[in-house]
């Protein structure tokens, strides 16, 4: 397969910002019920998702936007997002739509603004690693993509149970 180019990139990660809007209509008790036994709900994947966005939006996007210095760093997975989990709880369902849709497009348009070579370049990160936005998102489309699948056949679980 031929290598993506960086508006192919762009426009899969945007995909995902319809589909969960899709999403809104679904009864809350579908939010809340996890996807399978010892699973998240629907609700707890879209925060987990969400929180990254969050993370590396202002950890990285803003700061290349800004021309500062990313203060990005390896996280401990595990901890991020049990805390991304807590904070679903927090939420409603639509104040967990609205945030991912925000984060999401303020990364989309971060992204948007930038020249093909500002978009391959390799910034140092916190921990002094490279981070560069098409790497990013090679990183998280996939990533997205897992979760859909994971939403998807949940939905078509509960269709035929109802």
């Amino acid at each position: 397969m031929a290598a993506k180019t960086n508006e192919q990139l762009v426009f899969e990660f945007q995909s995902l910002i319809l589909y969960i809007q899709s999403l809104a209509t679904l009864e809350e008790v579908d939010w809340e019920t996890p996807i399978a036994a010892g699973k998240w709900t629907l609700k707890e994947m879209l925060c987990h998702i969400t929180q990254w966005d969050k993370y590396f939006y202002e950890e990285a996007f803003a700061k290349i936007q800004e021309g500062q210095p990313l203060t990005i760093r390896h996280q401990n997975f595990d901890e991020f997002n049990a805390r991304a989990i807590d904070y679903a709880k927090s939420l409603t369902t639509q104040a967990a739509i609205g945030q991912f849709v925000q984060y999401r497009t303020k990364i989309l348009e971060t992204t948007m603004g930038l020249s093909d070579e500002e978009f391959t370049k390799a910034y140092p990160d916190g921990d002094g690693r490279k981070f560069s936005i098409r790497g990013y998102l090679r990183d998280f489309i996939p990533h997205d993509k897992h979760h859909k699948r994971q939403m998807e056949q949940y939905l078509k679980t509960m269709k035929s149970g109802k």
